[in-house]
C-alpha cells in the first residue's frame, strides 16, 4: 500500500541529527502520525510506525496519510531543554510542517501543548481547537482493553478471573490496568524501561501509581515495600498470564520469545511490538493476538471524537458498545478464514485507505463542504455541541 515512503533526517545547521520524519502515505499531499522524543529513535523504528499509521487510519477510515516522526532527546529532562529540542527540530524541518505535508501529533515522550508550543513558535498557525485533547493514552487504552474482552470471550475465558501483564506502565499501561482491575482480572506484573514488577497474586496499583513519578513506578522502592518481585523487563513477557499486552516500544517480542510466551491473548498497546514472524508465530501456537493497528487505534480514535467535542465518559462508552463488537467480527473472521488476524485486518485497512484516499483526492463536492465545515469548526467558528451531534452516525459508520 505505501507508494510513497519516504524518510527525511532532519539536521541541524552544522550537520548534527535532530530527528527524522518518515511518510508512509499521503492523503491530498498531507499525513499525520505522533512525533516522539526518545534518545535512541531510529529510521527503521519510525519506518515500522509510520506504516502502522497508514494501517490504523485505514482500519478506521479515516482519510489522513500515515506518517511518523521522533526527535532525539531525553524525555525525562527538564521541560525546558525539552522544548528546546522540540524547537530545534521545528525550525530545521519547518517546510514540510508549514506545508502540513507532515502534521504532527503527541506520542511517546510529547504531549499536545508542547507540540502546539513547537508549531506556534516556529510560526506554524494552530487552529483554535487544535491540539487541545489531553487523554490520548486513556483512549489508546480503552481499545487495547476492549480489544482483550473480544479475544476473551472466543477464547471462551472468564475476563475476572484472568491474569494480566502489562510491558510499559505509563500513559497507556496504567490506565489499561485499572480498567482489567475494573472487572476483578489480577494484573500480576507491570514493567517500565527501569525494570519490572511481579506479584502471582495480583500488585497494588494505586500503591504503584502513588510510587510513580516522571519516570515511571520506582520500582525498586515498590519492591522494598513488599509489592512484588523485581524482575527484567525483558522477563515480563513470560510470566504466568491469560493475557498479554506490550504497550512499550517496538519489537519488544522476538520470533524466539513467541515460543515462550505462556498467554492465550495478546492485545498490542505499543505500536510494531512484534518483530517479524513473531505474530505468526503466535497464530501457528493458537494464540489470539489482536494486532497493534487494531488494538490501539484508540489514541487516533478518541482523540478525533474529543476534537468533535464527545466527553470522556461517552467515548469510552462508544468504544465497549461499537469498537468491541468490531473486533469480535474481525477475531470471528479470521477464525472461518484459518489465517492470523493481522493478514485478515491488514487486507481490509489496505483496502479501505486506497478508498478513502480516492474518494478525498477525487475533488467531490460532499468531501469539500466536509473539509470546509471542519476548517470553520477548527478555527471556532462552529458549536462544540453541534460537531458533537452530527458527528454520532459518522463515528458509529467508522466500525461498521
Amino acid at each position: 500500500m505505501s507508494a510513497t515512503p519516504r524518510t527525511v533526517t532532519i539536521r541541524s545547521a552544522d550537520g548534527e541529527p535532530l530527528g527524522f520524519v518518515c511518510i508512509d502515505t499521503t492523503v491530498n499531499g498531507r499525513a499525520r502520525g505522533g512525533l516522539r522524543l526518545m534518545p535512541d529513535v531510529s529510521e527503521h523504528e519510525l519506518s515500522l510506525l509510520a506504516r502502522d499509521m497508514t494501517l490504523k487510519y485505514g482500519f478506521l477510515g479515516l482519510p489522513h496519510g500515515g506518517a511518523k516522526a521522533g526527535v532525539l532527546g531525553d524525555p525525562e529532562a527538564p521541560a525546558a531543554e525539552r522544548a528546546a529540542r522540540l524547537a530545534r527540530f521545528a525550525d530545521r524541518a519547518l517546510p514540510l510542517l508549514t506545508s502540513r505535508a507532515y502534521i504532527p501529533d503527541s506520542d511517546m515522550g510529547t504531549t499536545g501543548p508542547e507540540i502546539q508550543a513547537m508549531l506556534q513558535g516556529a510560526g506554524v498557525r494552530v487552529a483554535r481547537r487544535e491540539y487541545r485533547g489531553s487523554l490520548s493514552g486513556m483512549y489508546t487504552a480503552a481499545t487495547v482493553f476492549e480489544s482483550a474482552r473480544a479475544a476473551v470471550a472466543a477464547r471462551r475465558l472468564d475476563l475476572g478471573a484472568c491474569r494480566v501483564a502489562i510491558e510499559g506502565f505509563g500513559r497507556v499501561g496504567q490506565p489499561l490496568a485499572e480498567m482489567f482491575a475494573g472487572t476483578g482480572a489480577a494484573v500480576v506484573a507491570i514493567s517500565t524501561r527501569h525494570g519490572g514488577l511481579h506479584n502471582p497474586r495480583g500488585l497494588d496499583l494505586a500503591a504503584l501509581v502513588a510510587r510513580s513519578g516522571p519516570a515511571g513506578v520506582a520500582i525498586a522502592e515498590a519492591e522494598a515495600a513488599g509489592l512484588g518481585r523485581r524482575i527484567e523487563a525483558t522477563d515480563l513477557k513470560f510470566v504466568d498470564a491469560e493475557i498479554l499486552c506490550p504497550c512499550a516500544r517496538h519489537e519488544s517480542i522476538s520470533r524466539t520469545d513467541a515460543d515462550r510466551i505462556g498467554a492465550v491473548v495478546v492485545s498490542c498497546g505499543a505500536n510494531s511490538p512484534l518483530a517479524p514472524g513473531a505474530e505468526r508465530r503466535l497464530w501457528e501456537r493458537g494464540i489470539i493476538c489482536v494486532p497493534d493497528f487494531v488494538a490501539n487505534a484508540g489514541g487516533v480514535l478518541g482523540g478525533t471524537m474529543e476534537f468533535a467535542g464527545w466527553r470522556r465518559h461517552e467515548i469510552l462508552d462508544f468504544c465497549a458498545r461499537h469498537f468491541r463488537p468490531r473486533v469480535a467480527s474481525l477475531l470471528l473472521e479470521a477464525e472461518r478464514a484459518g489465517r492470523p488476524v493481522r493478514d485478515v485486518a491488514e487486507a481490509l485497512a489496505d483496502e479501505r485507505f486506497a478508498r478513502n484516499k480516492a474518494l478525498a483526492e477525487g475533488g467531490s463536492r460532499a468531501h469539500a463542504a466536509r473539509e470546509l465545515i471542519l476548517a470553520r469548526y477548527r478555527d471556532g467558528w462552529l458549536p462544540a455541541r453541534l460537531v458533537r451531534r452530527l458527528s454520532s452516525r459518522y463515528f458509529r459508520s467508522l466500525l461498521e
